[in-house]
């Protein structure tokens, strides 16, 4: 039986789901789902996840959203090793922290002055840029001389944290003064499995869509 995801393919946490489920070797069933449309309210999608938020995993008959929850839970049920999401608690915690402070901090600073400006037409706040800068700051700080995020090796930390920085640079965010991030960034895009075509394609995406509503 196959397991569906519902995503949006330009959106960064679908994004980090297609990107885990490659490094993993998981194949999923891609459904496209265009939320501008009211795809994601449908009585069939919201018995599935009464939250109506994208992506959401069914795995025969198992549902679950929240990108960091999908990509931790595929790796747990189907990672042939534990090389992206490590067993040993101190590994596992350095992973879900990097997780945590990409949705609480990062992705959420993305969201909270980009999001809102594009779809909600808000002016640009300079506190909320600030705390944009703060992310990239703490970010430029936890890689510090690592290779990757959680350390020397790529997890799905790094996944994650890729399809939010890599939005973050197609909206024209200059990253250059975050010396490790961006040498990170161009290590995890040589590393992860299948970057070009699961991120920067459908990051195009995104960057048409945003083309399109910022031009009314």
């Amino acid at each position: 039986m196959p397991i569906d995801l519902y995503y949006v393919p330009g959106a960064a946490p679908s994004r980090s789901v297609l990107l885990a489920a490659r490094a993993l070797g998981v194949d999923l069933n891609l459904i496209r789902t265009n939320v501008m449309n009211g795809e994601n309210l449908t009585p069939k999608y919201l018995k599935l996840n009464p939250q109506h938020t994208v992506p959401t995993l069914n795995d025969n008959g198992f549902a679950l959203w929240e990108s960091r929850a999908i990509v931790t839970y595929l790796a747990n049920q189907y990672g042939k090793d534990d090389s992206l999401y490590p067993k040993d608690p101190k590994k596992r915690a350095v992973v879900d922290q990097r997780l945590y402070f990409d949705i609480g901090t990062l992705y959420n600073s993305f969201y909270s002055y980009y999001i809102r400006m594009i779809f909600w037409g808000e002016s640009a706040d300079p506190a909320k840029f600030d705390k944009i800068i703060k992310a990239f700051e703490f970010l430029d700080k936890f890689i510090g001389n690592n290779d990757f995020a959680a350390g020397n090796s790529l997890t799905l930390a790094d996944l994650a944290l890729v399809a939010t920085v890599s939005t973050f640079e197609i909206m024209e965010f200059d990253i250059s003064p975050y010396k490790n991030v961006v040498r990170w960034y161009a290590k995890v895009k040589a590393t992860a499995p299948g970057y070009e075509e699961l991120n920067t394609k459908n990051l195009l995406e995104f960057k048409a869509l945003v083309d399109q509503l910022t031009k009314k």
